[in-house]
């Protein structure tokens, strides 16, 4: 954990009706100082729309050699690499090499859009690299040190409930062509 970081507390409730699955995730989850809260908050959709028993968050930003999240089979292979934003070729290339399966989450619009745009076509050679962009305007407002998420996932769309507020969130996945 980076000096500064400061350490969120979350109990997240998935219910995810399209792969049947139904836990809830007592969460530690540390905020480098440089991460907003828009990004704390999309680490925490990028779990629920993937979580398992096995899927980790890593240190996030600051952890070099490290995804966003992370599923490890009992051997220790990472099976799911997952990173957010817009990810340099060179680390999707290392990615792609060390996981069976890698999954980028873009966010802002504007600047995924442009990122797509000059390295999307080069991106199709990565056969295990999926890149979905998730529209989620108005997560941030649901941040806090303390939080208690409900996740609902249907139809691919994510719905994010607290104390705070509802978010709906729904996946782009992006492809050479669009």
């Amino acid at each position: 954990m980076a000096a500064g970081s400061t350490v969120y507390k979350v109990q997240l409730t998935i219910s995810d009706t399209d792969r049947h699955y139904y836990e809830t995730h007592e969460i530690t989850i540390a905020q480098h100082p440089s991460e907003t809260d828009e990004r704390l908050m999309i680490r925490l959709a990028a779990f629920a729309l993937n979580a398992t028993d096995r899927l980790i968050i890593t240190k996030g930003i600051g952890g070099e050699d490290e995804p966003d999240l992370w599923e490890k089979n009992y051997g220790g292979e990472i099976e799911l690499w997952i990173d957010l934003g817009q990810v340099d070729e060179k680390r999707l290339r290392k990615a792609c090499g060390r996981s069976e399966r890698v999954r980028v989450y873009t966010y802002n619009t504007k600047s995924a859009t442009a990122w797509w745009r000059q390295y999307g076509a080069s991106f199709a050679r990565f056969k295990n690299l999926t890149v979905i962009h998730l529209n989620s305007e108005g997560i941030e407002k649901l941040c806090e040190r303390s939080m208690r998420l409900q996740c609902t996932i249907s139809d691919g769309e994510l719905s994010m409930h607290s104390e705070r507020g509802d978010v709906e969130i729904t996946q782009t996945r992006m492809t050479p062509e669009g």
